[in-house]
């Protein structure tokens, strides 16, 4: 590796992957723009920000270095696991609430509860019993409720307690998102305030049913494993329940068949109602009921079934001014806009979330090419779509206010770029801090018969090798995307094609953007689609390099279910593949968490044969290629026995591999060195095995 390498790679480690600095968590009140940024480009601390809309002026409103007056930052252990469901990795103020007014915003940090003046700047704590988890301010602005351990507690901002909710059953907790919502639902929250501040909908979780194992990292001998609960395929989901407290200690049941309907997605509570997002456990059907805010009792207002599973698209559902209820449901291979039970957006165009919508026009997110996301507003009126973001690139919206921010970014420029837009008019532009990233070289093509929507990225005219290059494949392969016209997603592999390699990034069937059908086709078999997509890419990529890429030596690498996959192509497919990297690799369904897999996999009751052709240990006695073996040994999401038990089944079988445990560190990856080191040791590997 060369000096101008490594310092390009402890440059890409230590801004987080060039994802510090950028503008996030936009909302807008009262004039202005707030958001969070870091304070650097290479910091990894993020403050809050606003930005006057009528000066274009921007202003750190809170600096958390300040707040602490230099006191080193201390992450509750919840606030970990949150931010570990989040994929946050960032330190510093990393979320914060608003009231409707504009007057406040509210943020924990280290642990503590803080308000912000919006208008002055004026940053001051409330006192708290803590450690504070996920302060949410109430809409009037007058109380803040937050996680206490397992109590969800009310303050007001004198910090006198207004309402708590506990139990000393150590199994049960209030007002917090159970693992599989936070991790495979997106739901990181558990209560939700009334549009007058007056009372909370809380989810009351009880684990006692769930089953559990230790974590430990044997590197540190003297702190006590942790005990955690987690829903494996097949086994017992948490009981969900959800309660209306009142600020005055009047707390009602909401009559919701948990039985039936054991997943909670998602509840909007606005000034039309509060309205609930259930899903069964199979996912096959959903249900939008809207709760009686006086009984509790609830009424169905719209049903979904489906023979494969159904997602819930962001921001839906919800009520329009006029009464009818806009969500989002699939119809002619595309998934669309419903108003009123009418279809609202034509086929093709793949609707992603919604940003907001309004007497006039809905804005929300969509593709008709799975590589863009671009930002569109419906008419009312019309029914006309018009597209509101131009570029090839990835583009999302925030609205409020009658105003609408769109975030863009592009293969073309480093960072995002936001523009703030009034009656269409740009009215500002907020900017990611100027980052020292270098510039991949990046070409999308649709590969072979199914058109795969790849991307080849080759070293730099400087540091290409002669001849033809080795080959590495670095997949996801399961229900994501790796390739959007978006320039973040290729530092990482143009830094390894600098190497001198060819990096190869194919998304298969099961990624999102290309319709219901294609995300399905994996249902009931995760492996053979997503490995034969990956190997009908490779093959269309050679022919497309003729003499300059080496069929001959191909290897892969990947992490969470791209690590699964890198496993499996070696056992599968020594014929193509010589050597893989496989990192936090979900080697048995059956230890993964029921959300995710029983959606795709179905109930190992009875689906038992989905389980076991996509398992690995039965292929494990055939290795024959290289294969690493990559864990953290806090994952808590894909545990280390993962890892474990599959070098155990090869070293039982007698075949050589490797294994890299990686001491503190979860399922996301986050410390600069061990950034540094890992993708050192996966040079190292390869070249090893396929440069020699």
């Amino acid at each position: 590796m060369t000096t101008e390498s490594g310092q390009r790679l402890r440059r890409f480690a230590r801004s987080r992957r060039f994802l510090l600095g950028r503008p996030r968590d936009l909302a807008f009140t009262s004039g202005r723009l707030i958001f969070l940024r870091a304070l650097a480009p290479d910091d990894p601390v993020t403050g809050l920000w606003s930005l006057d809309l009528a000066t274009g002026a921007e202003r750190l409103l809170a600096d958390p270095r300040a707040l602490l007056a230099g006191e080193p930052e201390v992450i509750p252990a919840a606030e970990l696991r949150r931010r570990e469901r989040m994929r946050e990795t960032a330190r510093g103020i990393v979320a914060y609430t608003l009231d409707t007014g504009g007057r406040l915003a509210a943020f924990a940090l280290s642990g503590r509860l803080f308000t912000c003046d919006l208008g002055s700047g004026t940053t001051g704590e409330i006192p708290a019993a803590g450690p504070v988890v996920d302060p949410q301010l109430s809409p009037d602005g007058n109380a803040i409720a937050w996680l206490a351990g397992r109590a969800l507690r009310v303050t007001g901002l004198d910090g006198r307690v207004l309402l708590e909710l506990s139990d000393p059953d150590p199994e049960v907790s209030f007002g917090a998102a159970e693992f599989g919502a936070a991790e495979e639902l997106s739901r990181h929250h558990g209560c939700w305030w009334s549009p007058d501040g007056q009372r909370l909908l809380v989810a009351r979780v009880s684990e006692h049913a769930v089953a559990s194992w230790w974590l430990s990292d044997p590197s540190d001998a003297a702190t006590e494993p942790v005990h955690q609960r987690y829903p494996f395929a097949g086994t017992a989901n948490p009981d969900v329940r959800l309660l209306l407290a009142g600020l005055d200690g009047q707390v009602t049941d909401v009559d919701v068949p948990t039985g039936e309907l054991p997943y909670l997605l998602a509840a909007r509570w606005d000034a039309a109602g509060l309205l609930l997002v259930l899903h069964t456990r199979d996912h096959g059907r959903s249900e939008i009921r809207a709760v009686d805010l006086g009984t509790g009792a609830t009424r169905l207002v719209q049903a979904d079934t489906d023979p494969d599973w159904l997602e819930l698209a962001p921001g839906t559902p919800r009520w329009l001014p006029d009464g009818r209820l806009l969500h989002a449901a699939h119809s002619e291979d595309t998934h669309r806009l419903v108003i009123g039970g009418q279809p609202v957006t034509p086929p093709g165009l793949q609707v992603i979330s919604v940003a907001g919508a309004d007497d006039d026009a809905t804005v929300f997110c969509a593709t008709t090419e799975p590589t863009e996301r671009h930002v569109y507003s419906l008419d009312h009126r019309s029914g006309a779509v018009t597209r509101l973001s131009g570029e090839p690139g990835v583009h999302t919206a925030v609205t409020g206010d009658s105003l609408m921010a769109i975030s863009s970014e592009t293969l073309a420029e480093d960072g995002i770029t936001v523009r703030v837009l009034s009656g269409g008019q740009q009215v500002a532009t907020v900017s990611s801090l100027p980052q020292p990233a270098f510039a991949p070289g990046v070409t999308l093509l649709s590969a072979g018969q199914r058109e795969l929507r790849t991307a080849v990225v080759l070293p730099g005219d400087d540091v290409r090798p002669a001849g033809p290059l080795p080959i590495v494949m670095a997949p996801y392969g399961g229900a994501a995307q790796q390739v959007l016209a978006a320039r973040r997603l290729f530092y990482e592999p143009q830094w390894l094609a600098d190497q001198g390699f060819a990096v190869i990034v194919a998304d298969g069937r099961g990624s999102p953007g290309r319709g219901p059908s294609w995300e399905r086709a994996f249902r009931f078999d995760v492996a053979t689609a997503a490995l034969d997509d990956q190997v009908a890419a490779l093959e269309h990529v050679v022919r497309q390099y003729p003499g300059e890429l080496d069929a001959g030596r191909v290897g892969i690498r990947g992490w969470s279910f791209g690590g699964y996959l890198s496993a499996l192509a070696v056992l599968r497919r020594p014929d193509v593949f010589a050597a893989a990297i496989a990192g936090a690799p979900v080697s048995e369904w059956r230890w993964y968490d029921t959300v995710a897999t029983e959606r795709w996999l179905g109930h190992p009751a009875e689906h038992p044969d989905a389980y076991n052709r996509t398992s690995v240990f039965p292929l494990a006695a055939g290795l024959t290629r290289p294969l690493l073996l990559v864990h953290g040994l806090l994952d808590d999401n894909v545990h280390p026995r993962h890892s474990l038990q599959l070098s155990r089944a090869l070293t039982a079988a007698g075949r050589d591999h490797e294994l890299l445990l990686i001491p503190g560190v979860t399922h996301v990856v986050w410390p600069p060195e061990i950034i540094e080191q890992l993708l050192g040791a996966h040079v190292r590997f390869f070249r090893r095995h396929l440069a020699g």
